[in-house]
């Protein structure tokens, strides 16, 4: 009893340390008086960079081969102009190297860091699935145990192939009505920790995504004390996340929680070019040589300096005004759910449906359609069609919407009046004031020890020999392929795996939708499935 009250005391002094530093950095972010002034009338360094070293009048024998745009296709330079490939130059010496950064990239990130209150932050241009390959692999050696949500996106089951990390999943928080995952809590965490450590074993670091692709964010705050109480690293896929904390009512962000590694796609809500991210790491626990080394591995070594520069105009962008830079943005988005939830027959998804949770992010809009009679992508290819909006996700009952920097009233407007038409077309009132509609898909991660399902770990499996079988013969045998519907590109079936009929079904089901794609099948309309062949 003596020892759990200390740990109970460590862990409430914890809490304050990291309250404390979450309200000062937040005070930072949000430009009160004691936060530092931004120069906004200096381009950023990388961006200044790249643009002396475009303008030079240099006679180029080096790649690549449109030499600054005089050999660009014609195709493509019709389309986007001539000015991105006068841009699109390699490693010279005055734009730095980014593998060993000692002038303006690394100037770069060394000013991404200080704003989101990193102690080092890495440039990323092979999107955030890089950055969390790194973060497993500099935490995870071959045998060691990895803490993951089962829904965690593909990079982190392409990490385990790479690091040779043995998984410990976690049954993420189900609604049935919405068909959608939500995060995972501190409680789950630890029992996972405590399996393990009655196993003699104990975990390599814990992976949480928070916020989810549908905007649940976890308790990071209890989950990193919970880890580092026992020097167990935090790494957050906070890949929809990079905004958090750039406005009173977002979310704190991941490491201002606690977390240890945070990889972000700045590409995402802010305004960076696609595929175009940035790690983040926080505290000692973590050897920052072996992320440097884990990088080197997996990043290209001609990197774009365009994606580069972006991510650095990108922070220069947040820089300028971070208090007040998605006020319009929280304004619409608060506008379209009020205006949203009026239509009789939809809904919008709102924090007591994930009361578990402490925040869903504001600017991450998910519509139901269930009561409609459509499906999420039946939904979408009407929107779309008729209405021109674009979803940012479709799912079995619902699509989400993305809303950031560059939206603009008349959209919302647009895809209300669509809503309202789908409304006004399918809404059946009998349903709506009480018949409740069963959903026709089964629920992909309903099994509370899928454990059991592992016969493989994830890099054995994707060494092992394979072939190919009819979808009926699949059932019961390991999966030697990742399965994953797209979007959102969670896996529903990891390779090592059993194929479970249920699981069969649900891909089924997804296959006969509107929309859904099947995405890393050998065969992608699943008549076939690649198993791991004993013999």
């Amino acid at each position: 009893m003596q020892e759990r009250s200390i740990i109970e005391l460590e862990i409430k002094q914890d809490k304050k340390t990291v309250i404390g530093k979450s309200r000062t950095i937040t005070d930072h972010i949000n430009g009160n008086p004691s936060s530092q002034k931004t120069q906004v009338d200096e381009l950023p360094p990388l961006v200044s960079a790249l643009k002396s070293s475009a303008q030079q009048n240099a006679a180029s024998f080096h790649f690549p081969g449109h030499n600054r745009g005089r050999a660009a296709p014609s195709s493509l330079s019709q389309l986007i102009g001539e000015r991105p490939f006068f841009h699109d130059l390699p490693e010279l010496p005055e734009l730095d190297n980014l593998f060993s950064p000692a002038g303006p990239i690394l100037d770069a990130q060394k000013q991404a860091a200080k704003l989101f209150g990193a102690s080092e932050t890495w440039f990323l241009v092979g999107g955030t699935t890089c950055g969390i390959q790194a973060a497993v692999m500099a935490t995870c050696s071959p045998g060691d145990y990895l803490i993951l949500p089962r829904n965690s996106h593909i990079s982190a089951i392409s990490a385990m192939v790479l690091s040779g990390a043995l998984p410990k999943y976690i049954i993420p928080e189900y609604d049935f009505d919405w068909d959608i995952a939500g995060g995972v809590t501190p409680s789950q965490v630890d029992k996972a920790i405590q399996e393990l450590g009655k196993e003699g074993r104990k975990p390599a670091a814990v992976f949480v995504t928070s916020p989810t692709y549908h905007g649940v964010c976890s308790n990071l705050s209890e989950i990193s004390q919970l880890c580092h109480l026992r020097r167990i690293p935090l790494i957050v896929d906070e890949a929809h996340g990079a905004h958090l904390g750039f406005h009173p009512q977002l979310p704190y962000p991941a490491l201002h929680q606690g977390a240890d590694i945070a990889v972000q796609s700045t590409h995402k809500v802010l305004c960076s070019l696609t595929q175009s991210s940035m790690l983040h790491m926080s505290g000692d626990i973590v050897d920052r040589d072996r992320i440097c080394r884990c990088l080197q591995t997996l990043q290209s070594t001609s990197p774009s300096y365009l994606l580069l520069a972006s991510l650095d105009a990108a922070r220069a962008q947040l820089s300028a005004s971070p208090g007040t830079v998605f006020n319009q943005a929280m304004e619409l988005a608060v506008e379209t759910k009020n205006t949203i939830n009026e239509i009789p027959g939809i809904s919008v998804l709102d924090f007591p449906r994930f009361s578990n949770f402490p925040a869903i992010d504001p600017l991450r809009v998910s519509i139901g359609v269930w009561l409609l009679g459509l499906s999420g992508f039946e939904a979408d290819e009407i929107l779309c069609r008729e209405y021109g909006v674009v979803t940012e996700l479709t799912g079995t009952r619902s699509i989400t919407l993305a809303i950031n920097l560059g939206t603009c009233r008349e959209h919302v407007q647009r895809l209300v009046s669509g809503l309202r038409n789908l409304s006004a077309t399918n809404f059946l009132p009998t349903v709506h004031q009480g018949e409740k509609r069963e959903t026709e898909y089964a629920v992909p991660f309903n099994n509370d020890d899928i454990s059991s399902n592992i016969r493989l770990s994830p890099r054995d499996a994707f060494f092992a020999r394979k072939r190919k079988v009819s979808i009926e013969e699949s059932i019961g045998e390991v999966c030697g392929e990742l399965i994953c519907p797209y979007p959102p590109g969670i896996p529903l079936i990891i390779p090592g795996e059993l194929i479970t009929e249920a699981t069969l079904n649900y891909l089924l089901q997804l296959r006969r939708s509107k929309g859904a794609v099947i995405s890393g099948a050998a065969d992608p309309l699943l008549s076939s499935i690649v198993i791991c062949s004993s013999g």
